[in-house]
């Protein structure tokens, strides 16, 4: 966003890149996604059109750099990346991410969330909430909503995921997820009720708690956000995604991210454009905190 680099005591929302995509199974790239979102964030301007509100003029707001990752060892990145977070939890900063797979959210929420668990409002075209994969390998990016709910770190009950869409390998790949309590809202039932209905839902399920946002860029349709590691056709488009973003306004948001958007798989950029546009538009319903 043209931001200076400052240090999260420094800030009240950070910005930070997590550069990893060491739990992906299918086409790697979002390690890349924090620098090409910067890049393209370069064309963001001041104020938001709709709302007219400058969020650099209500929040102190900075680039925070990248959280430290091992690109060799899964779980010594999730401790780094855990680490990194619950310093931005200890300086009382909002972060704001740029993955990386869907696994960096697990460690980020095990990095601001220590006393109760948290609602989520979760945009996807999958529920990243399988048990394994390749044998008994817990931690890729179709499993850190699993592990989160297993560790107590997110309530299932206020758990909303909108976008679902696409064939999936058993019958029984929902199950789990309805069984524990988590909202799934189809693409065939958003594209029936809308925008607006939709989000009323999500934000009644919430309520007034703690909720983190978590943006896969995949729940966007491909034909406008191809760079992304598993996509699916059939999407929200991205007006659809902005309007979804600007109903979160006036939650108790305790942090948000966006991910998998994977670089080498559309040199035109406009997957990162679009990732780096929801990026501002989180960074404005954040920023409508210090109003």
């Amino acid at each position: 966003m043209r931001l200076p680099q400052a240090s999260p005591e420094e800030v009240d929302i950070a910005l930070v890149g997590v550069p990893f995509d060491g739990g992906t199974t299918n086409r790697p790239g979002p390690r890349h996604g924090p620098r090409e979102l910067r890049n393209q964030s370069s064309l963001m301007r001041r104020v938001h059109h709709v709302t007219g509100l400058s969020p650099y003029d209500v929040a102190r707001i900075a680039d925070c750099g990248d959280a430290p990752v091992n690109p060799i060892d899964l779980m010594d990145s999730l401790a780094k990346i855990e680490g990194f977070f619950d310093g931005i939890r200890h300086a009382g900063a909002l972060p704001l991410a740029a993955g990386g797979d869907h696994l960096v959210s697990l460690p980020i929420l095990r990095g601001l969330v220590k006393d109760s668990p948290v609602g989520m409002i979760h945009f996807d075209a999958h529920t990243d909430t399988y048990d394994s994969f390749f044998g008994d390998n817990r931690y890729t990016h179709g499993t850190p909503f699993r592990r989160a709910i297993e560790e107590g770190l997110l309530d299932p009950r206020r758990v909303i995921q909108i976008g679902l869409r696409g064939a999936i390998s058993d019958a029984t790949n929902y199950d789990w997820a309805r069984e524990a309590g988590i909202r799934l809202l189809f693409i065939e039932e958003f594209t029936d009720r809308g925008v607006k209905d939709v989000m009323a839902e999500a934000r009644a399920l919430v309520g007034d708690r703690p909720t983190y946002v978590s943006f896969d860029i995949d729940v966007i349709d491909p034909s406008q956000a191809p760079g992304t590691g598993t996509p699916e056709i059939g999407g929200v488009s991205t007006r659809e995604a902005q309007q979804m973003v600007r109903l979160l306004d006036g939650l108790n948001i305790i942090g948000a991210d966006v991910v998998e958007v994977s670089p080498p798989f559309d040199p035109s950029g406009l997957t990162a454009l679009t990732g780096a546009t929801i990026m501002f538009e989180l960074l404005c319903v954040l920023a409508g905190r210090f109003r």
